[in-house]
């Protein structure tokens, strides 16, 4: 071979090798654009789900709010509760108060419907139950009148009330030593 051939066949080669070199450099280009899409797309893909936490999360605590909007007039509506059930136990006694005693339970009855359309709800207890701190309040202890009943629910001072599924008043219950 002659020296042209051997230049020829030098920068060829360089040429050659040039021309990997870029097509190296363009593919690293390109990867490091697809790494930086990628990277991207995850940030947008938590991001989206992060926002759709949110609202479910606030849409969530809008509509517990809704359902315990009124837990302060259902609050202060029940020592008027109480009250109406103190007079209808007193008007039971009085046998020449009869229409009053109509009148007042028809009032009663109207409020207590009224007021369980808005979800108030009594907690359901009675003598004999099992205390449970969570769901009552014990106001004293006693001793037992038998064995039986130590640990359990005597009697029920106050009764309790719910709003919807949140205990709103605790029942005041007086327990068994």
């Amino acid at each position: 071979m002659s020296k042209k051939n051997k230049k020829e066949d030098v920068v060829e080669e360089q040429l050659e090798q040039q021309q990997l070199e870029q097509l190296e450099e363009e593919q690293t280009v390109e990867e490091k654009l697809q790494g930086e899409l990628q990277t991207e797309k995850d940030k947008f893909l938590r991001l989206f789900a992060e926002f759709e936490n949110y609202k479910r999360r606030t849409s969530k605590e809008r509509v517990e709010l809704f359902k315990t909007a009124s837990e302060g007039v259902m609050v202060s509506l029940l020592p008027v509760l109480d009250d109406f059930e103190r007079a209808l136990a007193h008007i039971e006694d009085d046998k020449e108060a009869e229409e009053l005693r109509k009148g007042v339970l028809l009032i009663y009855q109207k409020l207590v419907s009224t007021l369980e359309q808005k979800g108030l709800s009594p907690v359901k207890i009675e003598q004999g139950d099992v205390f449970d701190a969570d769901n009552h309040e014990a106001v004293t202890q006693i001793p037992a009148p038998s064995e039986d009943l130590k640990g359990k629910i005597i009697d029920v001072i106050e009764k309790g009330y719910k709003l919807g599924d949140k205990i709103i008043r605790f029942p005041k219950v007086v327990i068994g030593q």
